[in-house]
């Protein structure tokens, strides 16, 4: 699969060939999930070991997201300087840094260094995985290619609950030793290794962005990937309408963002996707989702396995979205989810608001945790069929050639510091009896209902426009 690989037939590309590359780069998506969802599990453990009270916990979840905002605020720049793949390959390094660090740290703060690490990396893959894919791919076929990044993330979230479970069960409790004389939440961490080694060696193996050798001077080698892609006759004319594309003063730069108010007009929509996608409060569900099932009376067991069940939902969501996006389009999609989202979290306020104390434990009344746990799962759905793939592919392809690196970097760096938000404060709000459950859920609702409103004034459809058609 490298440049050097045998030319895939001249005259039309090779769709098997963008397809290959696409799951190669979406890998980075399934360790941005799996490196998500693993904290999942791991929370009594870090509690336990650490000896960490609300705040302290909450923190040591949330600090692998500042390392995130860092990776996704630096990699848009250091890609245009260095390519996509480059930065990718650094992330595959990072993620395997982190998920050894994270199991053998013995303190809170040789645990938040790596997580920070690993931080970088989700941050990184979070911008460049996108922006490889939409740079890869002919238009229309573009929405379902990068869809597969979400496939991807959600597909590594499922695999970090089912590992989580299946550890924790052979250990009996995620605090206890497992194999040699580990505690299981540890191996929880080490599993990642394994998605780590296959995307670092599979990114050696595919080619870079022929946008990035454009814009970097690289025309013969950007022709070569191009025939690849596309075809001899399409990769000639794709160069030309590369090259118009771009500034001619300069190469691209994350000072190309700016102007305006602060940011350009369509940087400000980027922001605005990517800060929504956080405040409807799907990474709660996330990182959180084990703790919340167990403060509203469902075991350590049962709330792992919960979080399994929602993982396999939002698989069938994202396939959904798959199926969709080049059909009806990135807004209606966006749209719709932020309707459903609306009325769920809203379900979700109600049902949390009938727990009560029994014997010092949180309890529901049985037909309201039922219902508790089909608007959770229908939530899940809404999202992962609409803002969760479709605002990375929006991400993806919205900005012009000149910005697409800066101003996905700038997106991405407010997405992650709204997830760290959202991630810090939640089991402060858990813990504040006034706010509880239902606080914290009537305001993600809230969120989500001004969601359906940013969508339809602000967001503009990119469905089968070509990435040089995309303007400022």
């Amino acid at each position: 699969m490298s440049e050097t690989t045998a030319d895939a037939p001249k005259s039309e590309g090779s769709f098997a060939y963008v397809l290959l590359i696409s799951i190669v780069a979406t890998i980075g998506g399934f360790l941005f999930g799996f490196d998500s969802g693993v904290i999942n599990g791991t929370v009594d453990g870090l509690q336990s070991a650490f000896n960490s009270d609300s705040a302290g916990t909450g923190f040591n979840v949330a600090s692998m997201l500042l390392g995130c905002a860092g990776g996704a605020a630096l990699a848009g720049t250091l890609s245009d300087a260095f390519g996509r793949r480059t930065m990718m390959i650094v992330a595959a390094v990072f993620f395997i840094v982190s998920a050894w660090g994270s199991g053998v740290a013995n303190g809170s703060i040789e645990f938040i260094i790596y997580r920070v690490l690993g931080g970088f990396a989700v941050g990184a893959a979070s911008v460049m995985s996108p922006a490889y894919i939409s740079e890869v791919a002919p238009a229309k076929y573009r929405g379902r290619l990068s869809s597969i990044q979400q496939v991807a993330i959600i597909t590594g979230l499922f695999m970090a609950f089912v590992s989580n479970y299946l550890v924790a069960g052979a250990a009996g409790a995620s605090t206890n030793e497992w194999l040699m004389g580990f505690e299981a939440w540890r191996w929880m961490f080490w599993m990642e290794l394994i998605p780590a080694f296959i995307f670092f060696f599979a990114l050696l193996l595919i080619p870079e962005s022929p946008r990035y050798l454009v814009a970097n001077g690289k025309v013969e080698k950007a022709r070569g990937v191009l025939e690849k892609l596309s075809g001899a006759i399409r990769a000639k004319t794709k160069v030309t309408e590369i090259k118009e594309s771009l500034a001619s003063d300069h190469k691209p730069s994350l000072g190309d963002v700016f102007g305006g108010t602060v940011f350009k007009p369509i940087v400000w929509v980027g922001i605005g996707l990517a800060v929504f996608q956080q405040l409807v409060g799907i990474n709660v569900v996330f990182y959180y989702g084990a703790v919340l099932w167990q403060a509203v009376g469902f075991s350590e067991a049962d709330a792992l396995l919960i979080n399994v069940i929602s993982g396999a939902v939002s698989i069938g969501a994202v396939i959904v979205a798959l199926v969709l996006i080049d059909a009806i389009g990135r807004k209606p999609l966006l749209w719709f989810g932020s309707m459903g989202m609306t009325v769920t979290l809203g379900l979700l306020v109600w049902c949390f608001s009938q727990a009560s104390l029994v014997d010092g434990s949180v309890r529901m009344p049985e037909d309201v945790g039922r219902t508790a746990l089909i608007s959770a799962n229908a939530y899940v759905f809404f999202f992962n069929m609409s803002w969760g793939p479709v605002m990375w592919v929006a991400l993806g392809e919205m900005f012009p050639n000149q910005i697409r690196g800066s101003g996905l970097a700038v997106a991405g760096f407010f997405q992650w510091i709204s997830n760290f938000a959202i991630t810090l404060t939640f089991p402060m709000m858990l813990a504040t009896a006034w706010i509880g459950l239902s606080g914290a859920y009537a305001f993600y609702a809230v969120c989500a209902l001004i969601s359906v409103f940013f969508v339809f004034w602000a967001v503009k459809e990119t469905k089968g426009k070509e990435l040089e058609e995309m303007q400022g």
